[in-house]
């Protein structure tokens, strides 16, 4: 994920200090994560079970069958109080949308008890960053790029919020992992500046229409992944992508677990408004 680059806010040190959430805080709760099976939505992942009292229960979902089996099946050794299960399923098609609303439906019936349902939009892509705007002309290319990243995340959310409808005692939480390119334009990222633009506002759109439901979009910082990698290989704009070989020379990428801390600690805290942008550098 790629954000943070153009105004962080370190401490002192030049470094984030991380809160740190504390054990088995987020209560009893069904979380959904989407982008599960590596990088920052696996990293999540762990810091939720730890977070997670016993009876819990997590959907992880990805489009990668293999890795997806195998991490629950070390989280589930690791944690054996939780209930994780996974789907295996391409959320750019409706069909793994479907499939990932049967996969919950199925959990709600084990998870009548919740007190909180945790939905995270982390599936996402770069998109064909060595073309410019002007290179960009196949309609097709913009339409499949839009509806694994734009598409997938509405009606997933909104199926989702349907599927586990309001009712006391239960506290509903969508967040959208965001970028800083969600609000500002960088050069040859058209299509995910575009996507992520379009997430931000349409998230903002829910915490309006559901006062009761927590939204959060959150920007992870450059993280040092395979994400970052292709940045630093494939941007077309020479300026950007010596930026981000900078970043990773002078050792400034932000650390994996630390932003998957301090997201979940900004979700914990529950300090913020709702809708807002939150940037991993930021004080809420």
């Amino acid at each position: 994920m790629l954000c943070g680059i153009l105004h962080t806010r370190p401490g002192s040190d030049g470094t984030m200090a991380a809160a740190g959430g504390g054990s088995r805080a987020l209560g009893r709760a069904l979380c959904v994560i989407t982008g599960a099976s590596r990088g920052f939505g696996l990293t999540v992942c762990r810091d939720l079970c730890a977070r997670l009292a016993p009876g819990s229960a997590l959907l992880l979902v990805s489009r990668s069958e293999e890795k997806l089996r195998q991490e629950a099946g070390k989280m589930r050794e690791r944690w054996p109080e939780l209930g994780l299960h996974w789907v295996a399923a391409d959320l750019g098609t409706g069909d793994g949308v479907r499939r990932t609303v049967t996969a919950a439906e199925e959990m709600k019936r084990e998870q009548e008890a919740a007190e909180t349902l945790i939905i995270i939009n982390n599936a996402g892509s770069l998109g064909d960053i060595s073309k410019s705007f002007v290179d960009i002309t196949d309609v097709g290319e913009v339409d499949r790029y839009l509806s694994f990243n734009v598409s997938s995340a509405l009606c997933l959310t909104s199926s989702l919020l349907r599927t586990f409808p309001r009712r006391p005692g239960l506290q509903r939480v969508v967040v959208n992992v965001s970028s800083l390119a969600a609000i500002q334009p960088f050069k040859s990222w058209t299509l995910y500046c575009a996507g992520k633009a379009a997430r931000a506002m349409m998230f903002r759109v829910l915490a309006q229409e559901e006062p009761d439901v927590r939204v959060l979009s959150y920007s992870p910082g450059p993280l040092d992944t395979e994400m970052q990698a292709q940045v630093r290989t494939q941007t077309a704009d020479a300026e950007l992508r010596q930026l981000f070989i900078n970043l990773k020379n002078d050792g400034k990428l932000v650390d994996i677990e630390v932003s998957a801390r301090r997201m979940l600690d900004v979700i914990q805290a529950d300090a913020y408004k709702s809708g807002d942008h939150v940037d991993v550098y930021d004080k809420v």
